[in-house]
């Protein structure tokens, strides 16, 4: 009997062995995002989102991404999203708290996001957002427009060709062009240099007014407003976040702004060539849907664009100017 008890004991304890190794899974080395991601033990997918700062065009992105991963996946899908502030070294402390905890993909938000998560992981998908010019944001030269790794995404930038033209159907008769923005965004560097090549085609001088921070951001926009004509902002997160400061300073003195997206227009700009960011943001969850389930690989995903701009202008502050819209702009809805 003894030996019978000692038998059957011996051979539970090699089934339970044996089911203990295989209840186990492995999860493959990651070959920098081309293979899609796993889905927890709970059946769910786990996202980050790292917002750079609260500002309407952002907030609209990160509305959208989620939107659209929700309807997608439903319940499959946790998103978690944290906001920096306006810091972009808060932006490195969310998303290394994003790897450690192993999401199974990062959105980031605006560029100094998307720097901190390259920074930060080369092996979970990144899809930036609201990120005007890939190329410039990661240090490639020659973009060909597919990033190659582990990261893809949407950009904001709009034909900005198409915005020194608007610019010149606005004011035809302005001498001096200054271009506001700051210099700690590469990607405003990139956008006020193109719009200043394509100003001066039409005649325009253009002196660039770069602050930065938001410590001389006043100093400089008053320097900028005393020497001249009218403004241009691109799509900087820095004046999106502080509109006030440049609206305070301009309006007042009768120097009116061009802004490089709709919600720095509604702050302190005359007129805009705008997209919807809110839309942007879907197409980026889309695109999050496609690599989460295994349907694209992020390597090979090329960078997306709005499919179209509309030509905006900011009703309160044309009537103070004593402006008139020209034909062909529509007013910005009042929130």
């Amino acid at each position: 009997m003894k030996k019978l008890i000692c038998a059957c004991t011996a051979a539970l304890l090699a089934v339970s062995m044996l089911a203990g190794c295989g209840g186990q899974t492995s999860t493959p080395a990651s070959d920098g995002g081309s293979t899609p991601a796993s889905q927890g033990a709970d059946g769910a997918y786990v996202v980050g989102v790292c917002q750079l700062a609260p500002h309407d065009a952002l907030d609209a992105a990160t509305q959208g991404f989620q939107d659209a991963l929700k309807e997608a996946l439903g319940d499959q899908v946790t998103i978690e999203v944290k906001n920096a502030a306006g810091d972009s070294p808060t932006c490195a402390t969310i998303v290394n708290g994003f790897v450690s905890s192993g999401v199974d993909l990062i959105m980031a938000n605006a560029t100094a996001s998307l720097q901190a998560a390259v920074a930060a992981t080369s092996d979970i998908p990144i899809l930036g957002t609201s990120v005007t010019e890939y190329g410039v944001a990661l240090g490639i030269e020659n973009f060909s427009g597919t990033v190659g790794t582990n990261v893809s995404g949407t950009s904001d930038l709009a034909p900005l060709d198409q915005q020194a033209a608007m610019l010149q159907e606005w004011f035809p008769d302005a001498k001096n062009v200054g271009l506001l923005y700051c210099s700690a965004e590469p990607n405003s560097q990139y956008q006020v240099d193109v719009v200043q090549a394509e100003l001066e085609k039409l005649g325009y001088t253009c002196t660039q007014y770069a602050f930065s921070d938001t410590n001389d951001m006043a100093s400089v926009t008053q320097n900028a407003a005393d020497n001249s004509d009218v403004i241009y902002v691109p799509t900087d997160n820095t004046v999106a976040n502080n509109t006030g400061v440049v609206d305070n300073i301009c309006r007042p003195a009768g120097v009116p702004v061009i802004a490089g997206e709709e919600g720095i227009c509604s702050g302190c700009g005359v007129a805009t060539l705008s997209i919807s960011y809110y839309d942007l943001g879907v197409a980026t969850g889309e695109m999050a849907v496609k690599i989460l389930t295994g349907e694209a690989n992020v390597s090979e995903m090329p960078i997306e664009y709005a499919p179209q701009f509309t030509k905006k202008y900011n009703e309160a502050i044309v009537a103070d100017l004593g402006l008139t819209a020209p034909e062909g702009y529509e007013p910005i809805a009042a929130e």
